[in-house]
């Protein structure tokens, strides 16, 4: 099956207790600049590279979390905000681990990430307990010249969640199962290429060894007359168009609800949703873009598309807010009263729970994109009903 999350790990720890030396001697490479001068790294720095049984990985040098220079506390904050996006926490100290690192790694629990600790320039200290603070601790110098050890312990402690493959179908489909997949060539479709949802439910389809057919909405009308297929997945934009074409005993559903179960807490979308009945006059809107794009394209399905089609809906007057990629959300959720998540194609699950956690204990409703749309165009129960059996 296709795999759609690549973990992520984040490297913390006190400035110059050789974080970026540590992440140098796991890639193999000079990734990270090093230096004897303190806060040499001053904002989070991220590599890509291939774990053995895990895979794909991202791995995240962070700025001293003991950084008290003129900039010290925004660089700490940043670091704090880097703890939203991992899914393993790597603590490295070097002389001592003292109040600082009991902190962190406590931090690291409050937040439900597994987390291991470092013990660094082991060549120049004794070794320490293998355990601290409930927490296993790896001894390690670069000037050793071997990462085993690191990443035997990543592999342990990285859970399985994180890099599992994942069935975009939701067994749904099977072998030899037909899925149409209508994706509109408009100008909203990037030259040259698929977006990557059509891409990764593409991928799924042939994992499953499942029959893809990729049809322009026109043509699907014809297309139909002579087969039943399994599925029909569309882009959400053309819903109406092609809901009205898909006979009912055909199962109907969007690349933007595919990833709304993969990529989030589908039970709290779809009781977000429902919400969508409740606005009122005036009522702010966030809209979640979890990836950067040009904001200038006319028919913009998060800033232009949604927004209209929720307003016409409901017969109100909106006010709509945007947070792209992955920027920290507003300090008060509580001014909100639904959130909109896109499909999530760019970022992880555990992004998008951890962004989810924080607008569910503020008591605002989430819907997705492709959800959102459908319940407008009066499809809800129909473009959902495969995944609620």
């Amino acid at each position: 099956m296709v795999k759609l999350n690549r973990p992520h790990i984040g490297i913390f720890g006190r400035m110059n207790v050789g974080k970026s030396s540590l992440i140098n001697a796991l890639t193999g490479q000079d990734t990270a600049v090093v230096a004897d001068v303190a806060g040499t790294t001053t904002d989070p720095v991220k590599k890509n590279m291939e774990i053995l049984d895990i895979g794909p990985v991202t791995l995240i040098d962070t700025a001293g979390v003991d950084d008290t220079s003129a900039l010290g506390p925004q660089r700490v904050e940043k670091t704090k905000e880097a703890l939203e996006h991992v899914n393993l926490a790597i603590l490295v100290f070097a002389e001592e681990f003292g109040l600082c690192e009991k902190e962190w790694t406590s931090l690291f629990r409050q937040k439900n990430i597994p987390c291991f600790l470092v013990h660094n320039k082991a060549d120049l200290f004794p070794p320490v307990a293998a355990e601290i603070d409930g927490a296993e601790v790896v001894e390690f110098s670069d000037k050793w010249g071997d990462s085993a050890d690191l990443i035997s312990a990543i592999i342990r402690h990285m859970p399985a969640t994180a890099y599992s493959h994942d069935d975009i179908f939701g067994g749904f489909v099977g072998e030899a199962d037909e899925v149409v997949f209508v994706m509109p060539i408009d100008d909203s479709a990037p030259e040259g290429r698929l977006i990557l949802p059509q891409v990764q439910s593409l991928r799924g389809l042939l994992d499953s060894y499942g029959i893809g057919i990729c049809l322009q909405p026109q043509q699907l009308q014809g297309w139909l007359k002579n087969h039943t297929p399994k599925l029909v997945v569309t882009d959400s934009q053309v819903f109406a168009q092609v809901s009205a074409l898909v006979p009912q005993n055909i199962a109907l559903t969007s690349f933007s609800i595919l990833f709304s179960r993969l990529k989030g807490d589908f039970d709290l979308f779809l009781a977000g949703t429902e919400k969508i009945a409740d606005l009122q006059e005036g009522d702010k809107v966030l809209v979640l873009e979890s990836c950067t794009h040009s904001v200038n394209v006319c028919d913009d399905i998060g800033r232009v598309k949604l927004p209209a089609l929720l307003q016409k809906k409901t017969g109100k007057k909106l006010s709509f807010e945007f947070v792209s990629n992955l920027d920290p959300l507003p300090k008060d959720l509580s001014v909100y009263k639904l959130a909109l998540q896109c499909g999530g194609c760019m970022v992880t699950r555990q992004q998008i729970l951890n962004r989810l956690a924080h607008l569910a204990h503020a008591g605002v409703p989430v819907s997705n994109y492709g959800l959102a749309i459908a319940w407008c165009t009066g499809i809800f129960d129909r473009v959902t009903e495969i995944f609620r059996r």
